[in-house]
């Protein structure tokens, strides 16, 4: 939908951005870059009272929340992180389109204290549209912690609105923040902004401009409406035009011809962006002091960490250092966590006996529904339990970023998008999180390529097979002092995944979703200490408990329905041994077996309970069963014919199958589309099954010669 402005003839865009209000109650929009602290301040303010949803029509996320302050009630509307309101991104239209639209009573901009210079750029463009505006200058701990000195007084002198540092994470200045939106509100305060300045002849067009706009648009800043005429936005332009009388619009066309014939459109945007960059810096340098010293050991970091020689080394022995870490950590709570849970299934089967109940329910409850419960518990806590609050601390640590910086090229190589690499850190967590994550690449090509493409990242529901297959026939193999080996198998196969994720981008780019890629700033956060209980909480109720329930609800009815097709016979065969039989030929030319392939499909519903299902399938006795060592399960994998190329393939294929059916339903819901759902299941089976297939010619190549 493009910008429509209020007035009599069409207010569309003002009823989707009105916020429903009760009498009495305040709007308040929140603006700013990303990685200013804008959440923290957010739920600051708000604690608990808060909501997410889509806007109408838009695929961005908002918050909204309430706070009280003085008996009066707010409602804070959380905008989407940019760094300009030009409204050349989807979260970039939203912002610009709230302020315009959402009747708000202020708007509050938060910055970041230790890169504030950059920060004003957004600021100044918020002051062009509205008076009601506050700075909220944040992480002033962090600008502390570098001896970064900020006369708020000056700033607050120079730019004509309130200003309040804050360090909301700790919940500092955060009164005084209610306090000024409070005065602001009830017009305790009136901010005079003190806007830019620039050329004579941009003024004096301005000026010229204004008794037009003024009569054809309503509730929104005039002058910056003629500011967005002149340096070319079309959008703007065509709403303004559409509500014109004739001689009017020969005027208006009159003057920016003018203008034009002294800036080119580029030129133009370039010298307004110039001026406020230097009203920037100028600011800066008058009221805010740095310690150089502080600021250029962050630098002298960041020339190693996002070297080209040294970024992705660095990058891979972190992976492989979070890896080990999960991995070795988690083998003896794991081990504790399956004793306890399977010796409660004894006691559930003395309970069943007690009462009678038939065989059939006994077996279906307990040896398929409670041990697939009991074992997605026991593989998959322990190790997220490690490996999310690892991962939140990198995230903390403003590492994950500079992740992205590091691959940034190869993605523009792939003709992809650099944020694609954030949406892929998602993906190790979840990868229908990962897909939601896709909401941050503004082009709506680039953002199916990365929603295409995300599935070739393993999952935390794929990393228990590709841990348990590579420690089985490595550890054991080599002997319990080689465990770093299954560390750089998992490894190995993350680079794999990534590797084909920028193959695939590639190739979709220059067929299916043809264009040029896109650029965008990547702003790198400064480093900072992660905070214990943040880390805490993000990643064990927000990830590991979000992604744990979602994995036991989806097992256990198909633990359930795993039982009752290996003990429902016809002949002398159970189904699932009908359908693995059925399933063997084609399997056996990818270097798998009916079972495996079978217990892939199965596991349809989720990626952590392949495993299980097949290890329940390869026993006699039809119910899932428990190993007590590594080497009791690579008996049971021996035994059925396993080799290591059967290994292989079965870690290959997990990386690269199809997505589970929770990223299924978030591709399409995201995409509402069924044809770029299908692709994205179609698309990783194709490319699993010829990678499997390639590797079993290779290996029966090698033994025939």
């Amino acid at each position: 939908m493009g910008l429509t402005f209020q007035s009599t003839k069409n207010t569309a865009l003002t009823d989707i951005f009105q916020i429903e209000k009760k009498e009495g109650q305040h709007v308040i929009a929140l603006a700013g870059n990303p990685n200013t602290g804008k959440s923290t301040v957010f739920n600051a303010l708000t604690g608990l009272h808060q909501h997410t949803g889509n806007w109408p029509g838009k695929t961005v996320v908002n918050a909204r929340g309430e706070f009280s302050y003085q008996e009066n009630d707010y409602i804070l509307v959380d905008l989407p992180g940019t760094y300009s309101l030009f409204a050349s991104s989807v979260e970039e239209e939203v912002a610009r389109d709230f302020i315009c639209f959402g009747n708000s009573d202020a708007v509050i901009v938060v910055t970041d204290a230790t890169c504030l210079e950059r920060n004003l750029n957004l600021a100044f463009q918020v002051m062009e549209l509205t008076d009601n505006v506050i700075l909220c200058i944040n992480l002033i701990d962090e600008a502390k912690k570098k001896n970064i000195i900020i006369d708020k007084k000056g700033i607050e002198a120079e730019l004509g609105i309130p200003v309040v540092l804050c360090a909301a994470r700790s919940g500092v200045g955060i009164d005084e923040l209610k306090e000024i939106v409070f005065k602001v509100t009830t017009k305790q305060i009136k901010p005079s902004p003190r806007v830019i300045r620039y050329a004579d002849p941009i003024e004096g067009t301005i000026t010229s401009m204004l008794p037009s706009i003024e009569k054809n648009t309503a509730g929104i800043n005039p002058r910056w409406i003629a500011l967005r005429i002149m340096d070319g936005d079309s959008k703007i332009k065509d709403s303004i035009i559409q509500n014109m009388e004739q001689s009017e619009l020969v005027q208006m066309l009159e003057i920016t011809d003018t203008i034009a014939d002294q800036f080119e459109t580029p030129s133009l945007r370039d010298h307004i962006s110039e001026q406020v960059y230097k009203k920037a810096e100028d600011i800066c340098n008058r009221f805010v002091k740095e310690d150089k010293k502080k600021m250029n050991r962050d630098r002298l970091i960041d020339n190693y960490i996002t070297s080209k020689t040294f970024g992705i080394p660095l990058m891979l022995l972190t992976l492989a250092l979070i890896f080990w870490i999960t991995i070795t950590g988690a083998n003896i709570p794991s081990k504790l966590l399956g004793d306890f849970l399977f010796s409660i299934e004894d006691k559930l089967t003395t309970l069943f006996i007690h009462f009678n109940a038939p065989v059939w329910l006994q077996g279906l409850f307990i040896k398929g529904l409670y041990r697939t419960l009991a074992w997605v518990l026991s593989v998959m806590l322990p190790p997220m339990a490690i490996f999310f609050p690892l991962f939140t601390i990198l995230e903390d640590l403003g590492y994950l970023p500079r992740v992205a910086f590091n691959l940034d090229h190869l993605f523009k190589k792939a003709c992809a998008h650099g944020k694609q690499c954030l949406t892929m850190c998602m993906g190790f967590g979840c990868n229908a999180a990962g897909i939601i994550a896709c909401r941050i690449i503004e082009s709506p090509r680039e953002r199916l390529i990365a929603t295409l493409t995300n599935n070739f990242v393993p999952c935390n529901g794929r990393f228990p097979t590709l841990i348990a297959i590579s420690s089985v026939f490595l550890i054991t193999k080599a002997g319990t002092g080689f465990q770093i080996l299954p560390v750089l198998a998992v490894t190995v196969l993350v680079v794999i995944g990534i590797g084909v994720t920028l193959l695939v981008s590639y190739g979709l780019s220059k067929t299916l979703l043809k264009g040029v890629p896109s650029t965008f700033t990547l702003e790198l956060p400064p480093y900072r200490i992660p905070k214990i209980g943040r880390v805490l909480y993000t990643s064990i109720i927000d990830r590991t408990l979000f992604v744990l329930f979602r994995a036991v609800v989806i097992a256990a009815p198909a633990g359930a329905l795993t039982w009752l097709l290996s003990n429902i016979y016809i002949g002398d065969l159970s189904i699932v041994g009908h359908v693995a039989l059925f399933l063997n030929p084609f399997a056996s030319i990818i270097g798998l077996d009916g079972y495996i392939l079978m217990a892939f499909i199965l596991g349809l519903p989720a990626n952590e309970i392949v495993l299980p299902i097949l290890l329940m399938s390869y026993m006699s006795t039809g119910s899932m069963i428990e190993f007590d060592s590594i080497d009791s399960l690579r008996e049971i994998l021996l035994s059925h014919g396993w080799t290591y190329l059967t290994a292989l393939n079965v870690m290959l294929f997990s990386l690269l199958h199809w997505p589970c059916a929770t990223t299924i339903l978030t591709i399409k819901k995201e995409t509402g589309s069924m044809k770029w759902t299908a692709l994205s299941i179609i698309l990783p089976t194709t490319i699993a099954i010829g990678v499997c297939f390639i590797t079993t010619s290779l290996y029966r190549i090698i033994n025939l010669l």
